[in-house]
């Protein structure tokens, strides 16, 4: 009956559906209803019962006042059903309470379940594409791109577990006037400067430029206008803008020089991403550069006209008419044959079907691209391709810091690897304040910083809905206490703790009673299953995320007051174990879905 694939929200037969069904049956056996609104809710800790239905939809199917049809709907399960042990009424409200065994026959049965929860992709599974992290090659990756990586890739696996098969891809801008800016200032001002020869890593090398860019662009505009030019004027004719531009059309000619210090510097930024993306354990299956897709789009636009989706005005533009669907009119190419980001984004849409042959495509992309979004996918379906409908913009709000909003190219933006190793400093000087680390090796202590502080900050990121602005606090982020990635990683130690001081092998009893705070940890483990199938359909860690610190809470609150290895017989302290080796497995999976590690010591 159980088996692995079968634990998801569509196939799971979970105490809901199980009630559902038998409530269903009651109703068309005592009044022969067949149109049934059956309402289930947990039952509210003050009263007895496990599961409560609302009993008000039936009255005028029974006749009867609601106490009566509550009483009568509560016999009647009482006496059919083997699994309810008792009901009560409370006005309108019919309170069911499940049997012991009922709870602990299914934890035995998941019990066993190495991948509980996990649905395996098989052939016939459906590909998922997921667009995320897709930096620019002018400077590093910042706080900004943390967010998106997160999501992006903690998305991805969820998608993965839900039994899809999942493409993870980026677009990287390596092309256009803010990479030239980076290359004139680094001629200008770089005196042959490598990596190699500064160490400095070479993403952060080529921002420098960028910035130094940044400084004297400013500089000759206010020479400029000190001269009497005026301001928009001379933010077009500074010297080193006028030569950024010279650059970039060189690089379209595909000018020999131009392009091997392109191509070296770009490298170096590539070089730089790598090791950023390792050490968040961040990976891609696919890259894409606009360097070779900024052209495609632009044969779609042909077939646009010839389809009358798009229409040219007198100045040769090419532009779509959506104000049917309550946008406004946008240009898909200029008036000088050259494309515009639409364009490209629809070539690259087209481009990704054909390479994977995908049914859905997310977008990871912040908030402030909504309406791009909206617009591209709206044109792909006039276009015709009927996989747009289920292309997916997985919108996410900025990040602030308690010292204020980042700022980008005035030499001020939070870079990443700054960040991280911010965060792993945090988690060190908190850790040893707390007396986390006895008897731990210096290597042994230096990989906890690394997991604790990574975790706390990925897992800060995810608990909070997508769509949703943050405020990032990493002290906050670090707390052994709350709904924080540590103190998930500290019960998970925990967990191992007991497990390790168990010298002989956990076997399940054949039956035993359990308690209240075991069956509300029961309850909680069978619930994981849909809550991947959730987060999967909703795009949102945040889900699974609240679902891990409710199942961690519980159990904190069950360890502290149950005795667990000094339990009264073997039996208890069998069942206590194996309990807590469940909830542990399902920390393990459900943080690994979140991109987070947890250790076994702390």
């Amino acid at each position: 009956m159980y088996d692995g694939r079968g634990f998801s929200s569509k196939k799971l037969i979970m105490i809901n559906n199980l009630i559902f069904k038998e409530i269903s049956s009651a109703l068309s056996d005592l009044y022969s209803a067949k149109k049934q609104d059956i309402q289930l809710q947990s039952t509210r800790k003050e009263f007895a019962g496990d599961i409560t239905l609302v009993v008000f939809p039936f009255l005028s199917v029974s006749r009867k006042n609601p106490t009566e049809t509550a009483n009568e709907i509560g016999f009647y399960l009482k006496k059919n059903v083997s699994f309810i042990k008792d009901f009560n009424v409370v006005k309108g409200f019919l309170n069911i309470e499940i049997k012991n065994q009922f709870w602990f026959n299914h934890f035995s049965q998941i019990f066993y379940l190495k991948k509980y929860g996990i649905v395996d992709v098989d052939d016939n599974s459906p590909t998922y594409l997921i667009e995320y992290s897709s930096p620019n090659t002018n400077k590093p990756i910042h706080l900004g791109h943390l967010r998106n990586n997160f999501l992006g890739y903690s998305v991805a696996q969820i998608i993965k577990a839900s039994g899809k098969n999942v493409k993870k891809v980026q677009v990287i801008n390596d092309r256009g006037i803010h990479i030239c800016k980076s290359m004139v200032a680094w001629q200008e001002f770089g005196n042959n400067e490598t990596p190699l020869s500064s160490g400095i890593k070479g993403d952060h090398l080529v921002g420098k430029y960028y910035v130094e860019f940044d400084k004297n662009y400013k500089k000759q505009v206010a020479e400029l206008i000190e001269s009497g030019i005026e301001k928009d004027l001379a933010e077009k004719q500074a010297p080193i803008f006028l030569k950024a531009k010279d650059m970039l059309i060189k690089w379209e000619a595909k000018d020999t020089q131009v392009r091997n210090l392109w191509k070296t510097m770009n490298s170096w930024v590539y070089e730089g991403f790598a090791d950023t993306y390792k050490r968040l354990g961040i990976d891609f299956d696919k890259n894409y550069y606009e360097s070779n897709t900024y052209l495609l789009g632009k044969e779609i636009v042909e077939f646009g006209l010839e389809k009358e989706v798009f229409f040219k005005k007198e100045d040769g533009s090419v532009w779509i008419d959506l104000s049917e669907d309550g946008l406004d009119e946008k240009i898909v190419l200029r008036s000088d044959g050259t494309a515009v980001y639409m364009t490209q984004d629809i070539g690259t849409a087209i481009q990704r079907h054909n390479d994977f042959n995908f049914s859905h495509m997310a977008y990871t992309v912040a908030n402030e691209q909504d309406y791009h979004f909206k617009v591209l996918f709206l044109i792909l379906d006039k276009l015709g391709y009927k996989w747009a409908k289920n292309c997916y913009h997985l919108s996410y709000g900025m990040v602030d810091l308690p010292s204020g909003k980042m700022k980008s190219r005035e030499g001020t933006v939070i870079d990443a690897d700054d960040f991280i190793d911010e965060m792993v400093n945090t988690a060190k000087t908190i850790a040893n304040d707390l007396g986390k680390l006895e008897g731990l090796s210096d290597d042994d202590a230096n990989q906890l910083y690394e997991t604790v502080g990574l975790g706390a900050l990925k897992y800060f990121m995810l608990k909070v809905d997508p769509r949703k602005r943050m405020l990032f606090n990493p002290v906050e982020s670090v707390d052994f206490n709350g709904n924080t990635g540590p103190f998930i990683q500290y019960t998970y130690a925990r967990i191992q703790s007991l497990i390790r001081r168990r010298v002989k092998k956990v076997v399940l009893p054949e039956s035993i009673i359990i308690l209240d705070k075991e069956q509300d940890l029961i309850k909680k483990l069978l619930e994981f299953p849909s809550i991947i199938q959730d987060a999967s359909e909703q795009y949102s860690p945040a889900i699974l995320a609240n679902f891990i610190y409710d199942l961690v809470k519980n159990y904190n609150n069950y360890y502290q007051s149950t005795p667990i290895l000094t339990a009264s017989s073997e039996d208890k302290i069998n069942f206590r174990l194996a309990l807590s080796i469940k909830v542990g497995e399902i920390i393990k999976t459900g943080m690994a879905l979140l991109g987070c590690s947890v250790p076994k010591r702390m």
